[in-house]
């Protein structure tokens, strides 16, 4: 069983955390989040550290304080560095191309696929293969990638598609006769 539930979040310089009735606001040089804990979980907030605990002791509801203390830790580090997520096109003609609010991508079909890139997220595209997506919202950019990727996943004979930088696809062999 993980004990990440009883480790401290540490605050650093310039990020500043509330809590008002169930809602924690988390702002830092980035931006700002907010999320409502769960009524199960006690969120505690001393000088430069969050601890989170079951509210009312019980043992089940140690893993509902895991997962709160590990989303709090997320907005902490997004609002003071960011998350980002690297995006590969692998294809002959795949482009990817960022203006203003829409990202233009080009990944073998008979028509351009126009992307809006929703509030809070930042995509930038450093060459025409390359995709970045970044945010203050783990999740939020996450799924953004997942989307991106979800227009041509790559595939496994070639290895053509949308991947993510780090990712590593399984290769088939070719149908022999």
């Amino acid at each position: 069983m993980s004990r990440i539930g009883k480790a401290p979040v540490k605050l650093p310089s310039g990020v500043d955390v509330k809590m008002s009735g169930r809602e924690v606001t988390v702002k830092g040089p980035k931006g700002m989040l907010s999320w409502s804990v769960h009524p199960t979980v006690e969120v505690a907030i001393d000088d430069a550290v969050v601890t989170t605990r079951p509210a009312d002791g019980n043992e089940a509801h140690w893993a509902m304080a895991g997962t709160t203390r590990a989303l709090l830790n997320n907005m902490v580090v997004g609002v003071s560095s960011g998350f980002e997520r690297k995006l590969s096109l692998v294809g002959v003609g795949y482009r990817a191309q960022a203006k203003g609010k829409v990202l233009n991508l080009a990944l073998g079909y008979s028509h351009p696929i126009d992307f809006p890139v929703p509030d809070g997220i930042e995509i930038e595209t450093p060459a025409p293969t390359e995709i970045v997506v970044r945010g203050i919202d783990k999740q939020q950019v996450g799924q953004v990638a997942a989307v991106i990727r979800g227009f041509r996943p790559p595939e496994p004979y070639k290895g053509k598609g949308v991947r993510y930088a780090d990712e590593q696809v399984l290769r088939k062999e070719a149908k022999k006769k």
